[in-house]
């Protein structure tokens, strides 16, 4: 089973990452500080949607009678 749409979960979360250091320093203006915080939660919201798509991935793998079996998996794009 091959993912049509892959989302870059590892580089999401290392941009997560580093606005969170950044912001931890303490020396951005309220402004950036602001549009900082603002990316992050869009950035945090993406990788939990994309943690949840994986985790109903895995229960679909695991649900057909005991056996690991693959089904179709369609992404909503609600967003």
């Amino acid at each position: 089973m091959t993912n049509k749409k892959s989302f870059p979960f590892e580089a999401t979360l290392e941009k997560l990452e580093t606005i969170v250091e950044k912001m931890e320093q303490g020396d951005m203006s309220l402004e950036d500080s602001l549009k900082a915080f603002e990316q992050g939660i869009q950035l945090t919201r993406s990788c939990q949607k994309a943690l949840v798509e994986a985790e109903q991935q895995v229960q679909l793998l695991l649900q057909e009678n005991g056996q690991l079996q693959t089904t179709e998996f369609t992404v909503s794009d609600d967003e």
